[in-house]
């Protein structure tokens, strides 16, 4: 049961994948651009999160549905997948907001029935 929330991030990260690709929002828009957002995103929480861990803020909770791996102290590998899905899941809404307020349509997009 130690793998079971490495196993949500992991299924909901899939679900991201698939409206991407289905409604072309992040990486299908411009996969480029889409990883480094990403990854900029991912790396600006993970300093945000080895501050407050070296602030004493944060803690790594013990559960049973965690794999106990870490990265660094208080700082477990599920948190990176976490961060991916958070990141991941805001860009998405981003680009369906736009889409649905019809802005920043892309170009291979316009006109076209989705």
């Amino acid at each position: 049961m130690g793998i079971l929330y490495l196993t949500a991030l992991a299924i909901a990260l899939t679900g991201m994948v698939m409206l991407d690709r289905r409604f072309g929002l992040f990486f299908w828009a411009d996969a480029r651009r889409a990883a480094i957002v990403l990854a900029a995103g991912v790396v600006f929480f993970l300093i945000w999160d080895v501050l407050g861990i070296g602030l004493g803020i944060f803690f790594r909770g013990e559960t049973s549905f965690m794999t106990g791996m870490v990265i660094a102290p208080e700082l477990p590998i599920e948190e990176v997948f976490f961060l991916a899905l958070l990141c991941y899941l805001t860009m998405n809404a981003y680009a369906a907001a736009g889409r649905i307020l019809g802005r920043r349509m892309p170009a291979g997009r316009r006109g076209a029935a989705s």
